[in-house]
């Protein structure tokens, strides 16, 4: 049986775990950054000098700081650090930024849908 469930990655609680709340709570805590995904930007570089609870940004090619190494990935400020998920073709995501509803192509975040000016 795999650790992770197929689509979203999330964690499985396994036969004789101990502490099997810390697996429950790291798949709560997924599916509350990925389900309804909203970001700030596309393509950031540099971590903010303060994030708010829930707050992610869709990481850009040569991020650094505390995103060094992550490129492409989405990083959200929970509990006091930065989680990090890599975006799976047909992740759909709102761009705060741009106003734009945008689509995970599996290479580049692409727009479906924004809103006038």
């Amino acid at each position: 049986m795999p650790d992770t469930t197929p689509n979203l990655e999330l964690p499985f609680i396994m036969p004789a775990q101990a502490q099997k709340h810390v697996t429950h709570n790291e798949a709560i805590e997924l599916l509350d950054m990925i389900v309804q995904l909203t970001v700030e930007s596309t393509g950031a570089t540099t971590p903010p000098a303060s994030a708010n609870e829930g707050q992610a940004w869709v990481l850009g090619a040569s991020p650094s700081g505390g995103w060094a190494g992550q490129a492409g990935r989405i990083a959200a400020w929970r509990g006091g650090g930065w989680l990090f998920v890599t975006p799976r073709e047909g992740w759909m995501a709102w761009v705060k930024s741009d106003s734009e509803l945008q689509v995970f192509t599996g290479s580049i975040w692409a727009t479906l849908a924004g809103t006038a000016a």
